[in-house]
């Protein structure tokens, strides 16, 4: 099989240190802020010349949280409930033949000069922290928007969204610029599809914090904000 090398130009820089959590698709939780910061190698801002007029990006990565040697004709995706086959080509499915991931996310801010050099401030990423970019190209609306598009199994599939329950005095252990991109990640339901004892309190890792909580009847409560680790 013929191989070619591929080279990481940039990591992300995200709140979520392990892959519990992060929504199953980008711009799902458009308040989750995240970065974009190069390797040394394309630290060279006339590589980023223009692109701040663009309001959107497509990040090309690397599923590097979720590499196999081997991988399946056929998968179950989350939004099936995780019983259903379907072929890997049609689906976003992380385990491919080439642990390649596709993400449009929504471009808040370029600074061309901090002391990594350019960094690119995104929303709306659904990427764990480190992640390797492989490489980076504006969203063209005349190009990649197709209104008429249809969108397979997903258009016979619920889209729910949880009604996010956070007492005022745990909110306030959450950073302020932080709050809304946890509530949002919250309402994209971080459990796994095949999950739902109301009784269950989960953890969800989230900026530096460990995030406590239980869904019932369509309603996550948390139920406490730690320091990671504790």
């Amino acid at each position: 099989m013929e191989t070619f090398p591929v080279k990481f130009i940039a990591r992300v820089r995200s709140d979520f240190p392990t892959k519990f959590g992060i929504p199953r698709q980008s711009g799902m939780a458009g308040d989750l802020r995240a970065a974009v910061v190069f390797e040394p190698e394309f630290r060279n801002p006339d590589a980023l010349r223009g692109l701040e007029e663009f309001s959107h990006l497509w990040l090309i990565w690397q599923f590097s949280g979720n590499l196999r040697a081997a991988w399946s004709p056929t998968v179950r995706p989350p939004r099936l409930g995780g019983n259903r086959r379907m072929g890997v080509f049609a689906t976003r499915s992380p385990f491919r033949p080439n642990p390649i991931g596709l993400s449009c996310v929504e471009l808040a801010g370029v600074d061309l000069h901090t002391p990594e050099g350019p960094v690119l401030y995104v929303l709306g990423a659904d990427l764990m922290d480190g992640t390797p970019i492989l490489d980076i190209k504006p969203y063209l609306p005349y190009a990649d928007c197709r209104p008429q598009a249809t969108g397979g199994f997903t258009d016979r599939t619920d889209r729910p969204r949880l009604v996010v329950d956070i007492p005022p005095e745990l909110l306030e252990r959450v950073p302020p610029d932080k709050r809304a991109g946890l509530a949002a990640a919250l309402a994209c339901d971080p459990r796994p599809s095949y999950q739902h004892d109301p009784e269950r309190v989960y953890g969800l890792p989230f900026a530096g914090l460990e995030v406590k909580f239980t869904v019932r009847d369509g309603t996550l409560t948390v139920r406490d904000v730690l320091p990671a680790g504790e």
